[in-house]
């Protein structure tokens, strides 16, 4: 269920919405929910759902649902992501509908229309504005292509427009419907009553202002025009927002999909939601743990980093708690299961992704806001241009004219295409760049930003154990060191061991075959190679061979623990020889990222899950202040970080690359996800950079800031071209000619404006 008890007396309840077309709609929605005694509700237009908190005694779901559906729209509780073969599939939602499927459907619903209303409106618009194509009965064909595209391409608009009518509330939607079928409906007079229907009709191009009657002139290709560009970016609008769940099934495709239960003294092969609490399952070297529990029989290294962030794989053995998801590098374990479904870890972390996305204020669309005026004030002015024409005795065919081409002339025909038209640009070039923008709303934020928290493993780091450093005792050389322990590391499956293992072999070239090999579990190894007995691990395992840590060794290996690196004791022989030390190498491009966010105004921090020291070491090698530097937190604790730097007043982007990054990147104001991450953190993020380069950090909040510049460029010039024109139109001044050619040149301005961001190009 998605209703959960707060407070005393209090519930929450997650609501799907549907029919929302604006961010309008959702203040609409919101704004009535909030009427409501006892109701706090969020409506989130991005992801069509509200998060509503209640006074469960005086208010039920039902009643909830009743006053969303009294406002114009739909609504019903969405099945909760239990498993992972319902977030998969999207679980049965209510009224036997599926949720990807009604995605997929409103897509396919939209490209209909989308390719009715250009292959139909094209030769509609050449006819009209070249008069060489107007053929005798051109006009007739015009009327019979451009029905089809008024009608049922602009369905959506008119439904829009007619449910706004019956709440008293006008749109962009309202505008779009009102024009078209204005522009319509007057040319089916002309056609039929008029002059326009005669044999031999041509609209001459000519740039001339003068007063006219109407009764001749025909407005079908502005009302098939605008239809085809407002469906365009109503479609791309869609497809952006199809993805807007797609973080949590991240989160659930994570989790094993089968696991091996212990029953009878039998191993039994079962789908992992089947796991009950008390039930004894294992798990074998390179497998998912299935569920949250505690190990029972075995010792293993964990490697937690997709959950945690901890780049170090933790070491576990009886009576340690394990996490379902992460997996284990090392040895077999058993492991009973303490949590399972919806009780999780993974699960929480799932909620907490939804809980930071619903949380945040839906991004009011730029031209939605401005149409909040410019629609009242247009029609009001359409009204007031008929009366004051019939008022001043110059007839009824004049004052229509007048009227009619007010509303033709505010059409925004540019506008449609003034948001797609440079999101398609500037996604496409920041596609080419590695860079990967999710809609137009994340831009509004990238010119907000002033604080950039970076996750460290993955983001800054490159998120795998390397060899850094070798300490010989003097009577050892390096290069024999390495291959002694690098062979004997090779034969261990523990990531560390690994890394040791391809350092040497980078450095060293081929490694020599142990004689002999034994894993000292939670210590290291141990074995013959080449006839030496060689011991790797830590400084306990070789105290157990009574070997101590020569002066400069036991320096070299405090040192290193204090930069934050694991440090690693190798002896043969019964004498110790050297120390290594691994760690989480920094990328090599991190400093300069650092660099080139500070030139954009951002103060970045680094947040880890790792300790201090380790966090610190990093943060002066590529350039951040002590003083921001937060470390040892928990997934839980990274949202609080982000809310914390929000409620002091900041604008918070969030860098990061893990599962536990998810939710943090959801509630940052810009997040920004790694693609070399994990599918939940991609999802969750507003903007994702495939290339595992930080650099790519800055040149995307550029390209976003200069996308979004664009767009208020283009919604600028869109609006003023109609606004130029309304005192011609009211003064029934307005050849339809001239207002063909504003109508085009606006269009081509706006698609001209757009095409310069194809020359964007990275930071030198």
């Amino acid at each position: 269920m998605t209703t959960r008890t707060t407070a005393p007396g209090t519930a929450e309840v997650e609501l799907a919405i549907g029919g929302m077309t604006c961010a309008s709609c959702a203040a609409r929605i919101e704004k009535k929910l909030n009427r409501m005694d006892g109701v706090t509700a969020t409506v989130n237009y991005a992801t069509e759902k509200a998060k509503v908190t209640y006074q469960d005694a005086d208010v039920s779901v039902q009643d909830l649902i009743a006053t969303v559906e009294a406002t114009g729209y739909t609504a019903h509780e969405p099945p909760p992501p239990a498993t992972a073969a319902e977030a998969r599939g999207g679980g049965e939602a209510r009224d036997g509908q599926q949720d990807g499927d009604g995605h997929d459907d409103e897509l396919r619903s939209l490209r209909q229309r989308l390719t009715t209303a250009v292959v139909l409106s094209v030769p509609v618009v050449a006819m009209a504005m070249v008069p060489a194509l107007q053929f005798t009965y051109w006009q007739w064909l015009s009327l019979t292509l451009a029905a089809p595209v008024v009608t049922y391409a602009a369905w959506p608009f008119h439904r829009a427009a007619w449910t706004n009518a019956r709440h008293g509330a006008a749109t962009m939607d309202t505008l779009i419907s009102v024009g078209t079928g204005a522009a319509f409906l007057w040319s089916l007079w002309a056609l039929f009553f008029g002059t326009a229907g005669m044999p031999g009709m041509t609209h001459p191009f000519e740039l001339t202002i003068a007063r006219t009657d109407g009764a001749g002139n025909i407005y079908l290709e502005a009302a098939a025009g605008v239809t085809a560009f407002i469906l365009a970016g109503r479609y791309f609008e869609a497809r952006s927002k199809r993805k807007a769940g797609a973080a949590l099934r991240a989160l659930m495709e994570l989790g094993a999909k089968e696991v091996t239960v212990l029953r009878g003294g039998r191993e039994v092969r079962v789908p992992t939601a089947e796991l009950q609490v008390g039930d004894r399952f294992l798990v074998r070297p390179g497998e998912k743990i299935a569920t949250d529990g505690t190990v029972v029989e075995g010792t293993s290294a964990v490697d937690a980093s997709m959950l945690t962030g901890e780049s170090v794989p933790v070491e576990v053995g009886v009576g340690d708690s394990v996490t379902g998801a992460t997996l284990n590098a090392g040895g077999r374990l058993v492991v009973e299961a303490t949590r399972v479904g919806a009780d999780t870890q993974l699960a929480r972390m799932a909620r907490l992704v939804e809980d930071a996305q619903n949380g945040k204020a839906a991004a009011q669309r730029l031209a939605d806001r401005i149409s909040a005026v410019f629609v009242p004030v247009v029609i009001g002015l359409a009204v007031a241009t008929l009366g004051f024409w019939l008022g001043n005795g110059s007839g009824l065919t004049a004052a229509f004219t007048a009227a009619v081409a007010v509303l033709i002339i505010a059409c925004p025909c540019a506008l449609g295409l003034a948001t797609p038209t440079a999101l398609m640009v500037g996604t496409g070039r920041g596609a080419q760049l590695g860079i990967l923008i999710k809609g137009p709303e994340v831009l509004e934020t990238t010119r907000r930003v002033d604080t950039i928290v970076l996750d460290k493993t993955g983001t800054v780091t490159t998120g795998r154990m390397t060899l850094l450093g070798v300490h010989a005792a003097a009577s050892t050389s390096e290069e024999e060191v390495l291959r002694l322990a690098g062979a004997l590391e090779h034969a261990s499956e523990h990531p560390v061991a690994q890394a040791v293992a391809a350092g040497a072999a980078d450095r060293v070239g081929t490694l020599p075959v142990p004689e002999d090999f034994a894993n000292v579990a939670g210590l290291g190894v141990q074995g013959v190679v080449e006839g030496h007995a060689v011991l790797v691990g830590r400084e306990k395992l070789l105290a157990e061979w009574a070997i101590e840590l020569p002066v400069e060794l036991a320096r070299a290996k405090s040192a290193a623990e204090a930069a934050g690196r694991t440090a690693i004791a190798v002896a043969w022989d019964g004498e110790a020889r050297a120390v290594l030390e691994v760690a989480d190498a920094v990328k090599d491009s991190s400093a300069e990222a650092i660099r080139r966010l500070r030139e954009l105004g951002l103060t970045p921090m680094l947040l880890t899950g790792d300790n201090r020291a380790v966090a610190e070491a990093v943060a002066a090698e590529v350039g951040i202040d002590p003083e921001h530097v937060i470390a040892e937190v928990m997934p839980e604790d990274k949202v609080d970080v982000v809310k914390r730097l929000q409620t002091e007043g900041r604008s918070v982007a969030m860098v990061g690359d893990g599962v536990n990054d998810a939710a943090a990147l959801a509630q940052a104001d810009l997040g920004l996800a790694m693609g070399t991450g994990t599918d939940a953190a991609i999802e969750a993020g507003d903007l994702t950079l495939v290339r595992g380069d930080l650099r790519v950090t800055a040149d995307a909040i550029r390209l976003a800031r200069r996308t979004l510049g664009t767009i208020r460029s283009n919604l600028f010039w869109a609006f003023a071209y109609n606004v130029a024109a309304l005192p011609l139109a009211a003064a029934g001044l307005l050849n339809p000619m001239i207002a063909g050619a504003a109508m085009a040149f606006s269009s081509v301005f706006v698609v001209g404006n757009s095409l310069r961001l194809r020359g964007f190009r990275p930071a030198a």
